[in-house]
């Protein structure tokens, strides 16, 4: 499992170590079953707080990513990845919907809408070039 976190996102850093083991999740990177750090060496190896890290695995927990059992450890959840994917997919449609919402309220049109995601992915492609190349 590699994470990388960095305190120049502006992510909290238990999202960003949720945010990742999600994502290694529903691409199949981290399959069912397969034992994940215990919260201890997490935090040690990312050097952040051990509340941190268990935050993020509560989370992923109260998602259904991942599983913990004591004594024993957490381990991804043996889930359909495609329940999880379609769930977040619908949660994303239901933010969009609110903020197309808001855009209207605005003023702006859907060529606006779109100019503005492409800036913005662009600028986020840019900072996670800028974590990347720090992290190495």
């Amino acid at each position: 499992m590699d994470i990388v976190v960095s305190n120049a996102s502006n992510k909290p850093i238990y999202q960003q170590i949720e945010d990742q083991i999600r994502e290694q999740v529903l691409t199949g990177e981290l399959v069912a079953g397969e034992p994940l750090p215990s919260i201890r060496n997490l935090a040690s190896a990312l050097r952040v707080s051990v509340i941190t890290t268990k935050r993020a695995y509560a989370d992923l927990e109260a998602l259904g990513f991942i599983e913990t059992v004591p004594g024993k450890g957490s381990f991804v959840a043996g889930v359909k990845v495609e329940l999880l994917r379609e769930r977040e997919q619908q949660e994303l449609e239901e933010r969009l919907v609110a903020l197309l919402a808001d855009a209207k309220t605005l003023g702006l049109t859907p060529e606006d809408v779109k100019g503005l995601i492409d800036l913005l992915e662009g600028e986020i492609a840019l900072e996670e070039a800028d974590v990347e190349g720090s992290a190495r």
